[in-house]
């Protein structure tokens, strides 16, 4: 019989990516979260959603520079952990907060810039998430590399959401902002030829390394003489 090998990576991303969920819904149900339950689901389902989708930005990198083929495989599915996570991030926001009061919601998104951000960030991933399919990939051919770029437009917005919401305390938004810029620089063919440059020469450099290392070795069958 033939045995199917574990592919350990994809199972630590959905482990992984399903955690948080099942964490927040325990310690929701058996009421371990603060006074303000909402507020800390929508913190918990917005972190997360902003960590998976930049995590998902450095697969392409991880392959196309540093030779890293198998994160392409998980690419997918970190995007669509990431859009999950935003999608229950708004409907914390409009069903728990505001009781899907369509005009209540309507006037928090006008008077409050960050909330618009986040829902355009929203809005943008939603496209990428019905379109992730191969089937999709073949129908809209060239597009689809197009529509799929606008993720790093979601990435920026979805950091400025991060930033005017925490207001004072930017130091985290930022870094996530950094991020999501070096793998946006990581993508211009000059610097990924560049990067991936270096990592053929680092590469070889070991190699050599290693050989020198070997060829200094005595053979298994000779003899060490005492001086």
């Amino acid at each position: 019989m033939r045995r199917h090998k574990i592919d350990w990576l994809r199972l630590a991303v959905h482990a992984g990516s399903i955690a948080p969920l099942v964490v927040l819904i325990t310690n929701y149900t058996t009421e371990r979260l603060s006074v303000n339950p909402i507020q800390d689901v929508e913190r918990i389902t917005g972190h997360t959603a902003l960590m998976l989708l930049v995590v998902s930005l450095a697969c392409t990198p991880a392959n196309t520079v540093f030779g890293f083929k198998r994160a392409l495989s998980v690419r997918r599915a970190l995007g669509l952990y990431a859009f999950y996570y935003a999608a229950l991030h708004f409907l914390t926001f409009a069903v728990l907060d505001f009781g899907l009061d369509t005009a209540l919601i309507q006037d928090e998104i006008i008077q409050k810039r960050y909330q618009l951000i986040g829902l355009l960030a929203l809005i943008i991933m939603l496209p990428m998430a019905v379109t992730s399919t191969k089937t999709w990939q073949k129908r809209l051919g060239r597009r689809w590399r197009l529509l799929h770029r606008l993720v790093y437009l979601a990435a920026l917005l979805a950091v400025v959401h991060f930033v005017w919401l925490v207001k004072s305390d930017i130091g985290e938004p930022l870094r996530f902002g950094a991020v999501v810029v070096i793998l946006l620089t990581l993508r211009v063919p000059a610097v990924r030829r560049a990067v991936s440059q270096l990592r053929v020469r680092a590469v070889g450099a070991m190699r050599n390394v290693r050989a020198r290392r070997v060829s200094r070795k005595p053979p298994s069958g000779e003899a060490v003489q005492e001086v």
